[in-house]
Parts: C-alpha cells; sequence; structure tokens
C-alpha cells in the first residue's frame, strides 16, 4: 500500500553556515589533475535518454520544494554510475592528488546523534543545530571519520563516501573525467523507466513485505530499528537495481547533482537538456537517505528535491558521477 505522509515538515538535512572566514580560507582550488582512467565508463551504464515525464502533482509531493508539475522533459544519452561513489574510490582520489575535503579544512562535518559512538557522546562537548538538535557539529568528522573520533572506514570501503560537499564531489569528477549530472539526468536515471511511480520500483514501498531501500523504521528522530537492515549506510550496491540497472537511488545517501536550486526556474525553463538556474545560494541534492522517514522527511521519492550550500557536509551526503555518451 502507498504511505501516508502526516505532519510533514521541512527537511532534515542542514545546511554548512560557513562563516565568512571558513569559507574564504578553505575554498578548494579547480581539479586541474586526472586519474589515468579518466573518461572510463567502467561501473557507468550508457541511459538512451529521449522524453520521460518529470515531476510529480500527488498528494505526497511538497510544493515549496517545485516536484510540480508533470512536464514532459527531453535528454541526449549519457553515462551514468550505477553506485555513488565509495570509500574505496574517494580514497584513490585523494592518495593520487593529496586533495583534503571541505569538511577536513574546515575542520568539523555534521553528524546525526545515532551515528556518534556512545562513548564519545559522554566526553565530548558539541553544538547542536538549531531546529535540528539531533544534527550535531562535530570536531574532526569527516569522509575518513564518518561519526567522528573514534570511528574509520576500514570495514566500509564498499559503502558510500559521505561528509562530502559539492565543491567535493565537482574535484572528484573532474579527476574522473566525468561531471556531475543534472537534475533531470538524476530523475531520468533514478525512474528506472517507469511513469509516475513514487519509487524507482513502483508506488509500493515494501512491496510483497520486501525492503527495497535502506531508509529510517521506527520512531524517528529516536529509533530506528533497522528493519531493512541497516541503521546508517549500507553498501553501495545494497538492494536490487532499478530497472536502468542503477542501485540505492532511494535512500541510503543524498546525492549532489549538477544544478542551482530554484522552487520555480523549471516551469519557465527550456526542456530539452535542462541545466538549471545559471546561478543561486544552494545546490540540489536528491534521492533520500538513511534518515528519511514518512513522518518527517518522504524525499526518498523519485520527484522529490531540496537543496542545501554547496559547502555543506553531512554523514549522509554523498554523489554519483555523470558522462556525456558522445565523450565516451
Amino acid at each position: 500500500m502507498k504511505e501516508s505522509t502526516p505532519g510533514r515538515k521541512a527537511c532534515c538535512t542542514p545546511s554548512a553556515g560557513r562563516s565568512a572566514e571558513e569559507a574564504g580560507a578553505s575554498s578548494p582550488a579547480p581539479m586541474t589533475e586526472r586519474s589515468p582512467n579518466a573518461g572510463s565508463t567502467a561501473g557507468m551504464v550508457r541511459l538512451d535518454g529521449g522524453a520521460f515525464l518529470m515531476g510529480d502533482d500527488g498528494p505526497e509531493i511538497w510544493p515549496s520544494d517545485g516536484e510540480g508539475p508533470i512536464r514532459e522533459v527531453t535528454l541526449d544519452p549519457f553515462y551514468l554510475d550505477a553506485t555513488t561513489v565509495t570509500n574505496e574510490q574517494f580514497a584513490a582520489f585523494t592518495e593520487a592528488t593529496g586533495y583534503q575535503t571541505e569538511a577536513e579544512r574546515f575542520g568539523w562535518s555534521f553528524v546525526f546523534l545515532n551515528q556518534i559512538p556512545k562513548s564519545h557522546l559522554k566526553r565530548a562537548a558539541f553544538e547542536n543545530v538549531l531546529g535540528l538538535d539531533w544534527w550535531i557539529k562535530v570536531e574532526k568528522a569527516d569522509w575518513r571519520k564518518p561519526g567522528g573520533p573514534g570511528t574509520q572506514i576500514r570495514k566500509r570501503m564498499n559503502h558510500p563516501v559521505v561528509h562530502i560537499s559539492w565543491n567535493d564531489a565537482a574535484a572528484y569528477a573532474a579527476w574522473a573525467g566525468k561531471r556531475l549530472p543534472t537534475e533531470a539526468e538524476w530523475e531520468y536515471a533514478a525512474r528506472g523507466g517507469l511513469e509516475h511511480s513514487l519509487y524507482p520500483w513502483g508506488d509500493e514501498l515494501t512491496p510483497v513485505g520486501k525492503h527495497r531501500c535502506n531508509i529510517w523504521q521506527g520512531r524517528f528522530p529516536d529509533h530506528d530499528s533497522g528493519e531493512d537492515g541497516y541503521t546508517g549506510t549500507a553498501p553501495a550496491k545494497s538492494f536490487k537495481a532499478n530497472g536502468y540497472g542503477l542501485y540505492n537511488v532511494s535512500g541510503n545517501v543524498w546525492e549532489w547533482v549538477q544544478d542551482w536550486f530554484s522552487p520555480t526556474w523549471h516551469l519557465t525553463a527550456d526542456r530539452a537538456n535542462p541545466q538549471g538556474p545559471a546561478s543561486g545560494g544552494n545546490r540540489v541534492i536528491r534521492g533520500g537517505s538513511f534518515l528519511c522517514h514518512h513522518s518527517y522527511c518522504n524525499r526518498y521519492r523519485v520527484s522529490a528535491r531540496t537543496s542545501v550550500t554547496p559547502d555543506s557536509a553531512t554523514c549522509h551526503l554523498g554523489f554519483r558521477c555523470a558522462m556525456d555518451a558522445a565523450k565516451a
């Protein structure tokens, strides 16, 4: 059955709100180095493009996010990573280039309360995010220490890399000879060839009782029962792929896309290969995460969208890359 969305609230993803001093001191330089395998389509899926129906107008949508109306959009062929970029892949990038993420340069990142080790909670002082008390600004939290000090990724190299800002994702994509997908490309790919569906697999959140994505079960934000098998990130190649062979496009981690955010730009924009607004304050993120729950933030639907500042980094924010088919 379809789920209802009672008492929906604003998205549970905080923006960094870096100080001017922080932002000026740690803005990453453009990535000029390239991987020896730059431009390879290994691990990517070729998508034919063409016309598809983007957006939604059902009772589940968030009108203020600009999800609707449903409109026909046309895309050129492109490639998209079958999975989000993993810790292993990102480690190869940093080892080759010496790149430091913005979270590393800033010295802190956002961690959800249940991802911080209890032993660390007892002895550390944290700064909560106003209005989102389950988000904590944790010193020395970054992609290598996703829960902050006392955590590591040694056994999670096949999980999506997190604590990645838009700027970090763009740097990795440039090194790999790729780019971030446009929002339209992301939604076309996430739909997996289906039309008017809530999720990449259809309209039922748990068809025949089977979990198809990694989201929150239980009472948000106090208790995640982990009924889908996870109470944090899942391996990037978890659950069944959608009709185009893409994994975890709903839940697990939010994914950066290329576009600046606007709730109205698409109403009058060209619908052939839309690139989003020319400028803005926030970048779009798509797909939802392991922290999404229908009682608070049901943005794990394929039409759902929200945004944060491009320097933001959290324990549930990652990305996947795209490439023009003509350049492959």
